[in-house]
């Protein structure tokens, strides 16, 4: 083999497969590294609906076991801790009929969450992050406002976990 071909050969894998070297496949890379665990304590809630506190946070613990490698734990031995409360829900219509009835019914919310480490530091990228999300649904279409109220806590657990991703 020509030495002139052995040097290009050489310098372009060391150029091409120098890019790579620190490309991750996988979301190990998306969440830090320095936490292996989490504790979801259950999300305060202002509103007089009952347990709509318990339903957003078994909804966040679904969504961080399905999208990150960190492990749910107790108190004890967490290594971080995720707080939340839920702020403000409403009902309101947003379409009626000719009768002035609704036909189109919307809930929303408004969440506050925050997620520090053992020691208090904030890991998202804000201390406290503040949630609004929003479902539309038709009760004629047999939707309910527990099942709107379902969809807008697994879109809220989506953000949260969205939020714990480190920053590019």
């Amino acid at each position: 083999m020509c030495p002139l071909r052995t040097i290009r050969l050489a310098l372009l894998t060391a150029v091409f497969g120098s890019g790579c070297a620190a490309y991750q496949v996988g979301n190990q890379s998306l969440f830090r590294c320095d936490i292996r665990s989490v504790h979801v304590a259950i999300f305060e809630s202002d509103s007089f609906r009952r347990f709509l506190g318990q339903q957003l946070t078994e909804a966040v613990i679904k969504q961080i076991e399905q999208d990150t490698t960190l492990a749910i734990a107790d108190p004890a031995t967490a290594d971080s801790f995720i707080t939340g409360r839920i702020v403000d829900d409403n009902k309101r219509p947003v379409a009626l009929d000719q009768f002035g009835e609704p036909r189109v019914l919307q809930t929303d919310w408004q969440v506050e969450v925050n997620w520090v480490d053992r020691s208090g530091v904030p890991l998202m990228q804000r201390q406290l992050v503040k949630i609004n999300e929003a479902v539309d649904f038709i009760p004629e279409g047999g939707q309910s406002l527990a099942t709107a109220q379902r969809d807008v806590s697994r879109r809220i657990a989506r953000q949260i976990v969205g939020q714990m991703e480190s920053p590019w």
